[in-house]
């Protein structure tokens, strides 16, 4: 893949090889979601993606700053890195699942490096999904969604069409009220 293809399908662009045409379910707009990587590229690109689909970017460059930001700003999802300089991504993971403030917040592990993939398949620390760099936003949005079918992420509202609601007339029972209605 070329550093192009790369970029485009970090974007979603048409290079992606298999995105998806089904339409995920979303998240609630506003959602925050904390993004914990330290290259400065991911950060802009992933909180760009996540921007374009109606939601709050918070950025953390390091673990302890990501602890800190998730005791402080309890966002709805974490996509955390699992090699970084100081404290892994492992060791963020366990302190977040172990602290009561944070412990329910959905995390996805993301990473590029091939050992911290297996590693994380060896010791599954409770992360709730798993991304491996490089990504796009068919990625991304296919975590949410997987996390909204869950149940672990509240679903989106969508304006539904009256047709859509109306209800089957097997399910109608008469009553005795309603048939007496009927006949006056």
């Amino acid at each position: 893949m070329s550093g192009i293809d790369f970029f485009k399908r970090l974007l979603g662009g048409p290079s992606a090889p298999a995105q998806e045409t089904a339409r995920h379910l979303q998240a609630p707009t506003g959602m925050r979601v904390l993004m914990v990587d330290d290259s400065p590229t991911l950060l802009a690109v992933l909180g760009r993606m996540v921007e374009q689909e109606g939601y709050s970017p918070l950025r953390a460059a390091d673990g302890d700053t990501a602890l800190a930001m998730a005791r402080d700003e309890q966002p709805s999802l974490i996509f955390l890195d699992i090699v970084m300089p100081g404290k892994n991504g492992f060791a963020v993971l366990r302190e977040l699942r172990h602290d009561p403030a944070t412990r329910d917040i959905p995390i996805v592990m993301i990473s590029g490096n091939q050992q911290a993939t297996e590693q994380f398949y060896v010791q599954r620390f409770g992360a709730d999904d798993f991304i491996k760099k490089p990504f796009g936003r068919a990625e991304v949005m296919g975590c949410i969604h997987k996390l909204v079918l869950a149940g672990r992420l509240p679903a989106r509202d969508l304006a539904i069409a009256p047709e859509a609601v109306a209800m089957p007339i097997d399910v109608i029972e008469p009553t005795p009220a309603s048939v007496a209605g009927l006949a006056a």
